[in-house]
Order: structure tokens, then sequence, then C-alpha cells
């Protein structure tokens, strides 16, 4: 029985059943040709790369542009490293240019068919029909808004413009004739139709095919009215552009006429003899007409052959930009990451490895510190994701079109009897959208350290082994291509050559291969053809055989590309004797994909550092096998086995434990940086809030003092002016008194004129600044009238005829007659 590979038959699926025999060649066919390709080939094709291919090339909103985008990506063995991180920068620029305008670069609306049937017409000779140059109008003003939108971009900031020069420059450049297109509009309506302002001539003969076809139907009409049995006739018809009357009865029509065309079923076509004329007359017209549209169309011609080296270029630009931009929505479609890509053992050697640690992982802060050769965090299989976000998105569709049907019918009141029915369909499919959205497909990390040459991954069948062969080895070639890697950030990939993988049956009839043989045959060319820069991908190495000898060959496959120098080897097997390799070879690294017992079935989860352990004697007890024949089984196994086993199952336990340990301390760690933060909070608010309280306290003390000093200054104020009343009142009563005591008798002031002058003479306060001009000295006590209060003397300046004197807080320069002295110095 022929047997194809799984990822082969899925790629050429078999029309019909084994028992038909004709398909065989078909196959044969197929065989050979896979026979015949080189393992690269052939290895792209068991990954199942084109069909990534087609997926990206759908993003595309030309036909061009997915035929274009399908060509560069299925070309991917031949892309440098320099190309490959030009493509990835064009797609990174193209991501930018989408975030800030996305419609701008919205392809869907450009027939670039047409264009190139156009720029071939025109080059050719031809005349461009109506369709072909509004097809070129579209082009250039496309074009004319994308530079618009475009410069704005790159106006927004530095990197910004950096980023976008690259790939928009050429289109920038590009010249779009503006004369060209009014040239277009003028002539050509949207439809594609010539316009009747095209030229006058064009005009005057359709207004003239317009009055002959309306003349013809009036006598058409005027035919049908007179006919004597009008049950006979039928309706007017048109035979090869001319007006004729179809005949559906048995009898003759009532009008001489042309018989065109019989029949029993159909009727006859008559043209009648007196519409002869005008059909031949409105047959010219048309002719006319046709002539008229087609020298606008000539004239056209020649001004777009002036500008077809502009319109080609225009295209060719058009279409670079749409596969740029199909890998751009491609990868933000399915929330990419854009890939740190080095060139293995060269750029970012094992030496340099450190400087090129990610910046973060999802795992642990200690991750980042070791320096990784792979490093893809969370990574998605991109046909398995593109699978499920199709049946989603299908199944929300069908829901909503379910939905809307619904409403439809309640509001017209249409087959209310069929409305449960549909609500019951439609709740079937809610179910199953919960269910959708519930088995997301499971991502599988990869974290691949630097002295890491050759992964053995071993697990049970169904565990997910084949499929994360496959993720890392499209990831590779997307990030290769241009494309993000389906995966968290960060994620660190080296660029490789090729990329080489042996999945699957490899049959070859032609050469009599078996599977071994022709596993053997693949692996040999991938061994001959791989180098130092070459990821190779070998899935169930060694089996197909005696299992000590498969497993023998198996070991001796792994350590000769190890020794060979291939930059990294990935390899599945159930062969136990692989998993020893570890501890013989530093070059070996151990995982396996985890099995849950308590379910059984696998978690699609990679436990890294751990080999798998055989579980069929397990499951087998946990099937109901009888007992005697699981321990018979056991003991055929042997103690050594069963040690193996106990040993590993610790390993994975302490895996386990580990992990959960971490988490627990990831946890922990950033609880306490989120309490730190706080603390940080906490201790700066009480900071402001306690210099807020000192400015609060010493603005308060500031503003009670200014009252204080003004309320001390206007109670010595009052104070002063009270006792210089009540100077002012005690002299006038001492004057009073004086002079009742001279009117009483000179005795009486004779006898008191001597205690006066005595007093005086002593120390007593008079009047300064009199008639006599007395003139005050420094630290003399004065009366200031205008203060209506006392001041000291600072300063005298004789010159000026001015003194300085101080009241309380205040100085002040007055004149000498603005003051009077109150203490004078005492006489000696």
């Amino acid at each position: 029985m022929l047997r194809l590979s799984a990822s082969f038959s899925l790629l050429y699926p078999p029309s019909l059943p084994p028992s038909v025999s004709h398909p065989r060649p078909r196959r044969l066919r197929a065989l050979v040709f896979a026979a015949s390709a080189s393992p690269s080939a052939r290895s792209l094709r068991l990954l199942e790369w084109g069909k990534v291919c087609r997926a990206v090339a759908s993003f595309a909103g030309t036909a061009h542009g997915r035929e274009a985008t399908k060509k560069q990506l299925w070309a991917v063995e031949n892309v440098s490293y320099d190309r490959s991180r030009k493509l990835l920068r064009e797609t990174e620029a193209a991501v930018r240019l989408l975030g800030s305008s996305g419609g701008a670069l919205d392809f869907s609306g450009l027939d670039t068919v047409a264009v190139e049937s156009a720029i071939n017409c025109v080059s050719g000779g031809s005349v461009i029909k109506g369709q072909e140059a509004m097809a070129v109008v579209s082009l250039m003003l496309f074009v004319e808004s994308l530079q618009v939108t475009i410069r704005a971009a790159m106006k927004q900031d530095e990197d910004s413009h950096n980023l976008l020069l690259p790939l928009t420059e050429t289109i920038l450049d590009a010249v779009v004739s503006k004369l060209l297109v009014k040239s277009i509009q003028d002539v050509i309506d949207d439809d594609g139709s010539v316009k009747d302002t095209a030229s006058p001539e064009l005009r005057r003969y359709r207004d003239q095919v317009q009055a002959l076809e309306s003349r013809l139907c009036q006598l058409m009409d005027k035919l049908i009215r007179n006919a004597d049995n009008e049950a006979s006739l039928s309706e007017v018809s048109i035979v090869n552009g001319r007006c004729c009357i179809k005949i559906t009865g048995d009898k003759s029509s009532s009008f001489d006429g042309l018989l065109l065309s019989s029949g029993s079923d159909a009727g006859s076509m008559i043209e009648p003899i007196v519409a002869v004329p005008l059909n031949d007359e409105l047959q010219g017209a048309r002719a006319l007409v046709v002539r008229a549209e087609l020298e606008a169309l000539s004239k056209l011609t020649d001004k777009i052959l002036l500008e077809l080296d502009n319109i080609q270029i225009l295209m060719q630009e058009t279409v670079t930009l749409d596969k740029v931009t199909a890998r751009a929505r491609y990868s933000v479609a399915y929330d990419g990451t854009l890939p740190d890509l080095y060139l293995p053992n060269i750029e970012h050697g094992i030496a340099n490895a450190a400087k090129d640690e990610p910046a973060s992982t999802t795992s642990s802060a200690q991750l980042t510190k070791r320096p990784w050769k792979l490093f893809i965090p969370n990574a998605y299989h991109p046909l398995l994701l593109q699978q499920h976000q199709e049946n989603l998105r299908r199944t929300k569709k069908d829901v909503a079109s379910a939905t809307a049907e619904i409403r439809r019918r309640r509001i017209y009141g249409q087959d209310i009897a069929e409305e449960d029915q549909l609500a019951s369909e439609v709740d079937f499919m809610k179910i199953r959208v919960s269910e959708l959205e519930r088995n997301h497909p499971i991502p599988v990390d990869f974290m691949i350290a630097e002295e890491t040459t050759v992964l053995v991954i071993t697990g049970p069948n169904t565990g997910g082994k084949t499929i994360s062969l496959k993720t890392v080895g499209l990831a590779s070639l997307m990030a290769k291509i241009g494309l993000y890697i389906l995966a968290s950030e960060p994620v660190k990939i080296p660029w490789f050559d090729a990329v080489y993988a042996d999945i699957g049956d490899e049959q070859s009839l032609t050469q009599s291969l078996s599977t071994f043989s022709g596993h053997l045959k693949q692996i040999g060319a991938i061994r001959a053809q791989s180098t130092s820069q070459s990821l190779v991908l070998l899935d169930e190495v060694g089996a197909g055989t005696n299992p000590l000898e498969g497993a023998a060959l198996g070991m001796s496959l792994l350590e000769s590309f190890a020794e060979a120098g291939s930059f990294l080897t990935l390899a599945t097997t159930h062969h136990g004797e692989l998993k020893t390799l570890k501890y013989s070879n530093d070059s070996f690294e151990n995982a396996c994909v985890e099995f849950d017992e308590e379910n059984l079935k696998p978690t699609f989860r990679i436990l890294w550092g751990i080999p798998g352990r055989s579980n069929a004697i397990n499951i087998a007890e946990r099937l109901g096998l009888p007992l005697d024949i699981i321990e018979s089984a056991r003991q055929l196994l042997g103690t050594a086995g069963a040690e193996i086993n106990a040993l590993i199952m610790d390993m994975e336990k302490f895996k386990q434990e580990y992990h959960e340990q971490l988490q627990q301390a990831q946890h922990y760690l950033m609880q306490s940086k989120e309490l730190h933060n706080d603390l940080e909070v906490a201790q700066k608010s009480i900071v402001d809030h306690s210099t807020a309280q000192r400015k609060r306290k010493s603005r308060v003390v500031s503003e009670y003092a200014v009252m204080a000093r003004s309320i001390i200054h206007k109670k010595f104020q009052q104070y002063r002016e009270s006792a210089v009343a009540q100077r002012v009142l005690e002299e006038e009563k001492a004057a009073e008194k004086a002079k009742s005591e001279g009117a009483k008798g000179p005795e009486l002031s004779s006898t008191s004129a001597p205690k006066k002058t005595q007093n005086t003479n002593i120390s007593m306060v008079t009047e300064a600044n009199d008639e006599d001009g007395g003139i005050p000295e420094v630290g003399d006590l004065v009366y200031v009238p205008k203060l209506k209060n006392q001041a000291t003397v600072v300063k005298i300046d004789s010159s000026k005829n001015e003194v300085q004197v101080q009241a309380g807080m205040m100085k002040l320069k007055l004149k000498l007659k603005d003051v009077k002295v109150q203490k004078q110095r005492t006489s000696r």
C-alpha cells in the first residue's frame, strides 16, 4: 500500500478513494517530484510553508500584490542575512504606518490587472479602453493620497522619519501627473464609458442615435396598435442591433416585413419594411458614435504614452508597498512580535551572547540573565492559530446572521413557528463560540541555551512533539523572510541559511525505499548539505526498525550532527537511550512534553531539562488492564527501567515544585515591589505634607506678627497722642492758673517767679525752634506736629537745613522748622 506523510497528504489530498485506480499515476508523479526535489525544498513542503505563504498573501489588497507576496515568501531559501534585516525593517515601518494611518494603506480599491492591461495596450500600440484608463486614474490618485499620508506620518517624530524613509522614499519621489488625471477624467466617466463632452462630434452623433431610437419606438408602437389581431403580437425586440417585432401567435402579421428568424416556441422576428430605412440610418449613426469614441480614446492613449514610464514606476512601487503591507497586516492580525534576528557565530557569537539578552521574559527575571541561542516564549504554530481564528470568526458571523434573521422575522411577523428552532440554533452556535474561545491553541516556550547544539524531545504520541518542531521551523522561516513571530516579547532567534526537516513518512516507490529507508535517505541528504548556520529538525529519529538498532543509529546520527558543527538540531524520539546523551555530552539537552496522568491526555507543554519517561504501563493500569498483566510487564521491564522511571518522576516532581516556588517567588517579588512603591509614595506624601505644614505655620506666624506689630504700633501711637494731649492740657491749665494768680497781685507773682526760674535752670521741657531759632542736636527728643508724635534726632544737615528723625520703625527727613525740641540739654 502507498503511504504518504500527513503533511504531504494535506498539501495534495486525493480526490478519489484508494480503490479507484486512475489517480495512482498522479500520486506517483508527486512522489517522483518529492524524491527529485532538494532537501531544503522538501523541508518547506513538510513544514507546510506554502500554506503560510498563502495566508500572508491573502492580506494583500491587489492581485499582483498577492502573487508577488507568495513568490517572495516561497523564495525564502535565497534570502541573505542583510536582506532579512532589511525585510524586517520594512515590515516594522509598515506596522508603524498602519498604526498611524491604517486606511491609507488599503490597496483593495486598485485594479492592478486593468492597469497592467492598459500599460500593455499603450506600449503595444493599441487603443486603451475606458475602464483601463480609469484604473490608471485610480492608481495615480491613490499614490498621491498615499504620499500626503506618509509625509504627515514622517513629521510626527524623528524616529518615524528614519524608520519610514527607506520604505517610502521611492514612492515619495514618484511623479503623479495631475494634468493626465484631469485629461482622463474629462474624457472617461466613472463607469469607464466615454463622456458626451469628449468631442463635439460624439455629442452630435449620440443625439442623432437617440432621436432615431425614439422615432423607431414610436413607429413600432404604432404598428402594434394598428394590428388586426393584437393577441398574436408580442413586444418589440432587438436583433443584431436592428429594431423588429416578435410575433408569438400562429396568424400572420398585418404589415409587410422581413423575416429575420422563426420558431414554433420562440416565435417569429419580423423587421417591418417601413422600419428598414430607420434601422439602416440608426446602424450608421451608431457606427459614427463608435468611431468618435475611438478617436477620443486614441487621443487619450497618446497622452498616456507620454507618461507611460511614470505609470509603470507607480505600478511597480504600489505592488511593492502592497507586498510589504501584507506582511505587516498578517503580523498585526495575529499579534506577532518583532524578532531580534542575529547571525550565528559572526555578529552575535558565543563570546558576545551576553550582550544580546532579551529585555524581559514571561517566565522569570532570571531567564534574561542567561545567554540564549534561541528564545521564543509563548510561541504559536501559525497554521493552528489561523485555523482557530477563522473558525471563531466564522462561528461568530453565523451567530450574528442568525440573530439578525430572528430580529427580521419578528419585525415583519414572518414564520413565527420557526423562531424557536432558530433560537435553539443560535444557542448552539453560542456554545460553540464559547468552546472555541476556551480551547485556544496552547503556546509553547522555547528557551535553548547558548551551549546547546542538539535538543532531544521525548514524550507520548499526540503530545505535541511534531507541532513543536514545526513551530520552531516556521518561526525561523518567518523571521528570515521579514515576518513577525507569533509569540510574546521578547523574541531572539538566529538567522539560518536553511531549515532542514525530516518529518513523517518519506517513501519512494521509484527507488523501492521503505519508510525507514526514506528517512535515512532524507537524513543523509540533510547531513551532507547542513552547515554551521543551519537548523535541522528530525522527527522520530531512529524509528521504523528494530528498537535496539534504531536507538543505536539515532544516537550515532545525533552525535554526528553535534560533531559536524550544525548550529542547532531538534530531534524527537521514543528511544530512551537517546535521553542519556546529555549526561555524556554537554552539547545535548533534554526536554519532554508533559502528560496529565490524571486525565490521561497530554498538556502540550514542554518541560525543559527533563527526559520523558515511559507511561505505557501506568496508562494500561489506569485503563483497567488486569493486574497480573501489569505486574508481568513491570517485571519484564526490569528494575533498572523502573528505577529510571522513578528517577524521572522525581525529577519531574522537583521541576514542578521548582516552577511553583519560582512563580510564588515572582508573586512575592511583585508584591514587595508594589509595597515598596506604595511606601515610597507614602513617604513622599508625608514629606510633602510636612513641608506644606511648615510653610503654612511660617505663613500664619508671619501674618500674626504683622498684625501684632500693627496693633502695637497703633496702640503706641494712640498712647503718644494721649500723652501729648494730656501735656498740652496741663500746660493750658498751668497758663490759666498763672494768669489768674497774676491778676491777684504782684506780690504773688514776684513770689512765684524765682521758683519758675529755678526749675528751668535744673531741667525743664520747653518748646524748641521758637522765634529765637533754636537748633536741636543728635539725640534730642523733638515733637513732629505733622505726625502728632515724638521722634528722636538721628542726623542733622545744616547745609540743607534738614534733620533726620526716627519715630518707632520709621525714619523721616524733615525741615528744621517742622520740628520742635521737647527735651533740651541741662544747663551747667
